[in-house]
């Protein structure tokens, strides 16, 4: 049986249409689902990061952002290493240390920029909060503008707020 061209149109549009439908329905449906608590939840995992089991005992957590202060960046390039910063500490405990991630946005997402003169300054510290399984990230600049290529610029901190004071309480606010 031959069937014209306009008809063949038709029916593979129809096919479409009902299979756009029926994504749409679906995507409709899990976008009005209320919310689950599913992306807090870390049963199972073997690599959870030890800040987050501090977070099941301890109830204030911030952030500290600890800006290199020898590279004498503008604001804005510290703005955006910050930003860098921040993302790349999220991103890096979002599934390992969900929990120490939602303490922190509880408590308003607290977020503390200070300075230091060197990258030897920066690395030390890091290395305390290593030691006291604080979660850390350090932002290394790619060099397309104001610093050479591969600087670490900026260090995030995200842990319980008297630790992370341990580290970072005696620097000055940039």
């Amino acid at each position: 049986m031959d069937l014209s061209p306009a008809l063949h149109l038709l029916i593979i549009g129809a096919g479409c249409a009902a299979a756009g439908y029926i994504v749409g329905r679906r995507i409709a449906s899990k976008a009005s689902a209320p919310p689950t608590k599913q992306l807090y939840s870390y049963e199972g995992k073997k690599d959870r990061h030890e800040v987050d089991r501090m977070a099941e005992t301890m109830d204030e957590f911030k952030m500290v952002l600890v800006v290199r202060n020898d590279l004498k960046m503008g604001k804005g390039k510290i703005a955006a290493q910050c930003s860098h910063a921040t993302l790349g500490l999220y991103k890096k405990v979002f599934f390992r240390a969900p929990i120490a991630l939602e303490r922190w946005e509880e408590c308003g997402q607290v977020k503390v920029v200070t300075k230091v003169e060197s990258e030897e300054e920066l690395l030390l510290l890091q290395a305390k909060a290593n030691s006291l399984k604080i979660a850390s990230h350090i932002t290394v600049d790619a060099g397309r503008t104001q610093i050479a290529p591969n600087s670490r610029t900026v260090m995030s901190l995200l842990g319980p707020s008297d630790l992370v004071d341990e580290v970072t309480g005696e620097l000055k606010l940039l």
